[in-house]
Parts: structure tokens; C-alpha cells; sequence
């Protein structure tokens, strides 16, 4: 652990990460209030509609970005970013009207859509040793699920003492600091890819996605992840309040759980990974999430009292951890797959690629689950996940194989 931090342009890159992460924390809590603000009871449709823009800015924008900055230093691409983020985040306190949120929203997502694949593309030339790479992913790993464990409190404390408004202050503040820490980084250099065609720009990363037998299979466990993810994120409130009766401190509570399955896995993997194949490790997180999603169903149908409420909590335990089992490993098929010159493509195209999965689940898991209930919507989606399993494990051979890596 303290091999990595010790190199000087990791440590910064990843405090730049955390500080912008605390700052996005905060702004998902105060833009929640500002809507309430805008719109009252409809304050739900404007945070919703805030989401969808969230995520087709992901899939839409970042692989357009990519092709459109591939002939400027990284460095310049994520210090341009956090100051477009710090510039959205200003003016968001000043918004009167539904659509102003929606245009600013957009332009906030697009940079992140822009920053973190980009962030992510850096990595593999700052930490070139395999092993020192590993446990970067897990570090990213956990400052995510800490982002979505810390920041709500951080919230709730200075909500004390301040208006939501200055909340926005966090969020310049994060992006700014995350700009200054990329500004007094030393960068390893990149050499510029030669010149071609946007088209050709705008699809690379794609095409090294399907020549690739190991990242055709990630495309399947991208849809694996957002099955259960969607049900986590959509439902949890629901269950707690709805189903359960309990009170919003345990919407923490077990969202809590869900993260801190996620932590702890994340924190063990570089160890199992130095000994067992990335295969095997993602694969065995494929396969068990379907099944515990779909033991979710009964547990919320059928269950009752404290009992219940335990199981829940092992259950989201248990899918944090499964969870975590192929998205910390994923970013290693990506290196594996990939070179300097198509690199930042292919980081992109992940980045999208796997919101786009969002964008099935997110309203599979709201829509369904207002209309059909709960349990069933929890099936449905273990069906989905369990099909994406399948498709993943007969697109990715047992034999390792040397992967392509083209343009």
C-alpha cells in the first residue's frame, strides 16, 4: 500500500480523485434540496430527469470527447474538466427553473464523462508494475464506496450549521483542489497517436472492444453489475420505508452495508489476484450475483420483523462484495487489451459502454418495481444478470488467450 503512495504523481492523482468525489457527494445531496426548492412534490421527476441526463451524457459524450481531445496532453484534458465541473457548480445555486438544472446538469456530467475515463487512461503509465496497478484499482474502488458512506454525513453535519446552498461551495472547492493537485502532477510522457479520421477516432475504442475476447465478455458482465446495482440504488429506499417501515437512518444503514461488502473485497483482491486468474475472480462474482439477487425476492416478500431486516443486511453485504469482484479486476482487461495509442478509446468506451447498461436497469428497476412490486422486479432483473453471466462466460475462453489490442 505505501509503495504506490510513495510515487508522488499516484498520491496526487489519487487525492485529486478523492477530493472531487467528496465535492460530487455533496452536490448529489444539495442538488436533491434545490429541487425541492423548484419544484416541491414534483421534486422527485427533476432529480429522476437530472439522472437520465447524467447517463446519457456518460454514454453519449465521452466517446465523442475522446476522439475530439486525442491530439492534447491528458493533463490539460482533466484540469480543463474540474474547472468546467467548479464553473457548473457556481452557477447552480442561482437556477430558478427546472430546465436551467437539466442544461447545467448536462454540462457537469459531460465533464466528468470527459474527466474520468481520461483519469482512468492515465493510470497504467504511472504505475507501469501490474501488481502496483492492481492495488491503484482497489484504492479507486474504496474511494467510491467511502464517497458514498462519508459524503452524505458530511452533508447532514454542515446542514446544521449552513443553508444547502454552501454546499455548492463543497463542491467548487473539490473540484478546484482536484484541479491543483493534476496542475503540480508530473505526467509520464504519451506520445500522440498519429493523425486519422473522427470516424475512425470516435469508433476505436468499440472495434478494440470486439476484437477482444476478454472485453467482449466485460461488455456481458457490465450488464451483469448493473442488474444488481439498479435494484441497490433505485430500491433500497423503497425497501426501507415502504416494505420495511423503518426509518430513514437505515436507508444509510443498508445502503452502508452494500458499500462496505464492496470495500472489504476490494481491499483483499489484490493479494487473490496476484494467485488466481482475473477469470476466475469475476466469473465467481457473475455467477452469485443473479442467485442473490433473486434470494432477495422471497426475503422482501415473505419476511418479517428483525429477521428481515438481518437478512436485507447480509444480502446487500453480500452483493457489495460480489459487486466488487468484477469491477475492480475490469480496468486490467483494459490494460491487457489495450495500448498507449488506443488507450484513452478504450477507457472511453468502457466508460460508456457500461452506462449504457444503466440506462436498461435504472428504469427496468423503477418502473417495474412501482408497478409489478418489488419481488418481482428482483427476478426479473437476476434473469437479466443471470443471461449476461451466461453470455460472458461463453465469450471469454477458459484458456487464456492473447487478446487483440488494435485500432
Amino acid at each position: 500500500m505505501s509503495t504506490i503512495l510513495r510515487n508522488p504523481t499516484y498520491a496526487k492523482l489519487f487525492g485529486a480523485q478523492i477530493i472531487a468525489l467528496l465535492g460530487t457527494g455533496l452536490l448529489t445531496v444539495a442538488l436533491g434540496l434545490l429541487a425541492f426548492d423548484i419544484a416541491g412534490g414534483n421534486a422527485g421527476i427533476v432529480v429522476g430527469f437530472a439522472m437520465t441526463i447524467k447517463m446519457v451524457a456518460y454514454v453519449a459524450v465521452a466517446p465523442i470527447v475522446t476522439a475530439l481531445t486525442h491530439r492534447l496532453q491528458r493533463k490539460s484534458v482533466l484540469i480543463a474538466a474540474d474547472l468546467i465541473r467548479a464553473i457548473v457548480a457556481v452557477a447552480l445555486p442561482f437556477v430558478t427553473e427546472a430546465w436551467q438544472i437539466y442544461i447545467l446538469i448536462f454540462c457537469l456530467q459531460a465533464a466528468s464523462a470527459t474527466f474520468t475515463p481520461t483519469f482512468q487512461a492515465v493510470l497504467p503509465a504511472v504505475l507501469p508494475d501490474e501488481d502496483d496497478y492492481t492495488l491503484a484499482l482497489s484504492f479507486s474502488r474504496l474511494a467510491y464506496d467511502l464517497e458514498s458512506l462519508i459524503s452524505p454525513v458530511i452533508a447532514a453535519a454542515l446542514l446544521t450549521v449552513v443553508s444547502y446552498h454552501n454546499l455548492f461551495v463543497g463542491t467548487v472547492v473539490g473540484f478546484l483542489g482536484s484541479a491543483a493537485l493534476v496542475i503540480v502532477s508530473w505526467f509520464p510522457r504519451i506520445d500522440t497517436p498519429p493523425p486519422s479520421g473522427f470516424v475512425d477516432r470516435l469508433t476505436k475504442g468499440v472495434r478494440v472492444f470486439w476484437a477482444a475476447a476478454e472485453l467482449r465478455s466485460l461488455l456481458a458482465l457490465n450488464l451483469v453489475v448493473a442488474t444488481t446495482t439498479g435494484m441497490v440504488l433505485v430500491n433500497t429506499v423503497v425497501v426501507v420505508k415502504v416494505v420495511l417501515d423503518r426509518g430513514q437512518s437505515d436507508v444509510a444503514v443498508l445502503q452502508g452495508a452494500y458499500g462496505a461488502g464492496s470495500m472489504i473485497v476490494a481491499l483483499e483482491l489484490p493479494t487473490l489476484l496476484g494467485r488466481v486468474h482475473d477469470r476466475t475472480v469475476m466469473f465467481a462474482g457473475a455467477t452469485v450475483l443473479p442467485v442473490l439477487l433473486a434470494s432477495s425476492a422471497p426475503l422482501i416478500a415473505f419476511g418479517g420483523g428483525q429477521g428481515q431486516w438481518f437478512g436485507l443486511l447480509i444480502l446487500w453485504l453480500l452483493m457489495g462484495a460480489a459487486i466488487s469482484t468484477i469491477l475492480t479486476p475490469s480496468a486490467r482487461l483494459l490494460r491487457r487489451n489495450s495500448d498507449e495509442e488506443n488507450r484513452a478509446a478504450v477507457f472511453s468506451a468502457q466508460f460508456s459502454l457500461s452506462h449504457a447498461c444503466f440506462l436498461i436497469t435504472y428504469p427496468t428497476a423503477g418502473v417495474i418495481g412501482t408497478a409489478l412490486g418489488l419481488p418481482m422486479v428482483a427476478m426479473i432483473l437476476a434473469g437479466l444478470g443471470a443471461a449476461g453471466a451466461f453470455l460472458a462466460l461463453s465469450t471469454w475462453p477458459r484458456l487464456r488467450q492473447k487478446s487483440a489490442v488494435g485500432s
